[in-house]
């Protein structure tokens, strides 16, 4: 991977140089709130990789080293940076405007942040294979409960006959998202699909989607590692093991993550609505208001299915998703219950050595 030198950041109180920022997504509204931040000689920056405590980070100067302190970062986040002593280490944690959150791979009830700060969302389905319109759904609930944009990239467009067919197969799945046909072999799509993202794009997927060749395609140069898929299975090697944002050629930056081999919902009943308006509009209609859409009289969504007019593969998709954020909610509310029972307990104890240390 061709990767940017770090160079050594000479923080001043001084008015700093933007113009290294402005790839990487800097405007006046960040500039705005940059200033609300001490005037100590802090810098802003922007973070593009994170690993073990550290992080690269694009800063006035350049790309650099940082310590993460004690914040819990990730690729996409807006920081100041300051200097203690030979080190540099975050300072302060922007706000961030949206965040890909996920359920953690261990299933523990906590999130996992994939981007922050991210605008469009490319999800990329490979054509070579069969599409599974269940895990589309899955990653457009993800990107709609995040606050950005959904683009479909299909990718591979080169390897079937009728790409009409398929691009209306999922865009029959995916209302209110652009669906595009690509192939970053021959570079059919990859046009429309520049002209469609915008700001910053966050590149997700399974292995073996073509997200690394899709993001070379749209980055004009071979930046970053791609292999084959295994044969037999038809899955990807993770040529891509850290998240990385880079600057497009065409404005804005891209994240390129590894393979999302479990995507689990986390806090995702907007994005879940989003992903399946019609539902929800059926849902308005049932006679019951906490109607279950299961076996309920009157129930508006088993209607459709049984006119034909909501397939129940959607349906079953759509209660899926519900099914699963209710449970990791259940998780997350039991762990805070837990939390404060814990605190509760440790100041109960505190309160009993006072008593004892007054000779009550």
């Amino acid at each position: 991977m061709v990767r940017s030198a770090l160079i050594d950041l000479r923080i001043t109180p001084t008015m700093f140089d933007s113009g290294h920022l402005l790839p990487y997504g800097w405007n006046d509204t960040l500039s705005d709130t940059f200033d609300s931040y001490p005037d100590d000689g802090r810098e802003p920056g922007r973070v593009i990789r994170v690993d073990r405590g550290r992080c690269d980070v694009a800063a006035p100067a350049g790309i650099v080293r940082a310590l993460a302190g004690e914040h819990t970062l990730c690729t996409g986040d807006w920081v100041t940076l300051h200097r203690h002593g030979d080190e540099i280490a975050v300072a302060d944690l922007f706000p961030r405007r949206s965040a890909i959150v996920r359920s953690s791979a261990s299933g523990r009830s906590e999130g996992q942040l994939l981007a922050a700060n991210v605008d469009t969302v490319v999800i990329a389905a490979a054509l070579d294979t069969a599409l599974d319109l269940g895990r589309i759904e899955r990653l457009l609930a993800l990107s709609w409960e995040s606050g950005a944009q959904p683009v479909v990239a299909l990718t591979k467009s080169d390897t079937v006959h009728d790409v009409s067919l398929a691009t209306a197969e999922v865009a029959a799945v995916a209302p209110g998202a652009t669906v595009v046909a690509v192939s970053a072999d021959t570079g059919d799509g990859i046009d429309i699909l520049t002209a469609v993202i915008d700001g910053t794009v966050a590149l997700i997927g399974p292995s073996g989607a073509g997200k690394s060749t899709l993001a070379n395609a749209l980055l004009g140069a071979d930046v970053l590692a791609t292999g084959r898929v295994r044969e037999g299975d038809n899955k990807g090697r993770h040529t891509t093991a850290h998240r990385e944002l880079l600057p497009l050629p065409s404005g804005g930056a891209l994240i390129d993550t590894p393979g999302l081999r479990g995507v689990g919902m986390w806090d995702a009943a907007d994005g879940i609505d989003k992903t399946f308006p019609e539902i929800e509009e059926l849902a308005a209609q049932c006679r019951f208001a906490d109607c279950s859409h299961q076996a309920e009289p009157g129930c508006a969504v088993l209607g459709a299915v049984a006119d034909g007019e909501l397939p129940e593969r959607r349906l079953a998709s759509y209660r899926k998703l519900i099914r699963e954020n209710g449970w990791i909610a259940s998780r997350t509310d039991a762990r805070l219950r837990a939390e404060r029972e814990r605190e509760w307990k440790t100041i109960a104890r505190w309160q009993r050595q006072m008593y004892r240390s007054r000779g009550h």
